[in-house]
């Protein structure tokens, strides 16, 4: 099981890359846990803007159309960060 750590986003793409050059063990689906929709949905009740936050819980959706290989990257970098498996499409 993998343990959430700070790992710079670069090292975490390079440990994805290694492992995987083409990244085909990723569909390119981003899923998310529910923690970044409570965020924006706090920060929103506090009127704190939280651009990047809200940016990257939009991405997650957007991964879930057609999957090219930078939502890939993102679905392989959240794996190596938290071990976040993707999840199917219910």
């Amino acid at each position: 099981m993998h343990q959430a750590v700070s790992y710079p986003a670069a090292d975490l793409t390079a440990a994805a890359l290694l492992k995987d050059p083409t990244l085909s063990g990723f569909a390119g689906r981003v899923s998310d846990s529910g923690e970044g929709r409570w965020t924006i949905k706090a920060t929103i009740d506090e009127a704190v803007p939280v651009p990047v936050l809200s940016t990257a819980l939009y991405q997650r959706f957007t991964s879930r159309g057609e999957a090219d290989f930078q939502d890939k990257l993102l679905s392989a970098m959240r794996y190596e960060f938290g071990g976040h498996l993707e999840k199917s499409e219910t």
